[in-house]
């Protein structure tokens, strides 16, 4: 991320480190990834690793991949490789330090909505590291109207529709586009948090809560997982292609 001024303050970071392996939040997220990379094989990049949670979740679920992070912030790039065993390289979405083609998936998770990252440069970033035939894989929180006060902590400048996420893939030059909300059953207590209960100083959403109500609230998004996908929800996973075909995948 090349603006200092939006970059995430290291408290948030810190938050980060010590919950993304435990909070439900997160363990959602990183189960949804793992499940969408099922068919991948070979090298895995993650764009915008932060402090490396789904670097070390992959490399234990996945261990005949070839995972690889990339992070602009020196501090969150180093808690990464520490936590992960993962190498990472220091380096900006928007300009990666990568060859072309040399990833089998890329994995940009949280990050195109982050006010450093210019979201169509970015895309066009993770096509270029990606081969032909190669998967992209997106999450991004869902609805402009449900910025909040963490959205500002974290510097997240924007959300998006499900339509707009599929515009922007397509517009990048990348094929097979899928979207999925999730976080669908829960979305009406997150609504109900952002909006009709939190102050405007209102803490980070990254917080430690009670073993029984992140169990809770972990199960109902395990549960959603095997049930038909809703119209609407706090975030959304999107996939797609990058166009042609690689001598890997035209065997």
């Amino acid at each position: 991320m090349p603006c200092h001024k939006h970059a995430m303050e290291y408290a948030e970071y810190v938050l980060m480190d010590a919950e993304e392996q435990r909070l439900w939040w997160y363990r959602a997220l990183h189960a949804r990834l793992v499940a969408l990379l099922a068919g991948v094989h070979g090298r895995v990049v993650d764009a915008g690793c932060g402090t490396g949670g789904l670097l070390q979740v992959l490399a234990q679920a996945r261990p005949d991949l070839d995972l690889l992070g990339v992070e602009f912030d020196a501090g969150a790039a180093r808690l990464a490789a520490r936590k992960s065993g993962v190498a990472v390289l220091r380096g900006s979405i928007n300009a990666m330090p990568l060859a072309d083609g040399c990833a089998d998936a890329a994995i940009a998770a949280d990050v195109l909505c982050h006010a450093a990252v210019e979201p169509m440069v970015a895309l066009g970033e993770l096509r270029r590291v990606v081969r032909p035939g190669g998967l992209v894989v997106l999450n991004m929180p869902a609805y402009r109207w449900m910025m909040s006060a963490h959205d500002r902590r974290v510097h997240n400048a924007r959300r998006v529709t499900a339509g707009e996420l599929r515009q922007w893939l397509l517009a990048a030059g990348l094929v097979e586009v899928r979207t999925r909300f999730w976080n669908s059953l829960l979305f009406p207590l997150m609504v109900a948090q952002r909006k009709l209960l939190a102050r405007g100083d209102a803490a980070s959403d990254v917080a430690a809560i009670s073993p029984w109500l992140n169990a809770s609230l972990l199960a109902v998004t395990r549960l959603e997982w095997h049930l038909p996908a809703l119209p609407v929800g706090g975030s959304i996973l999107a996939t797609a292609r990058v166009p042609g075909s690689s001598p890997e995948t035209s065997r």
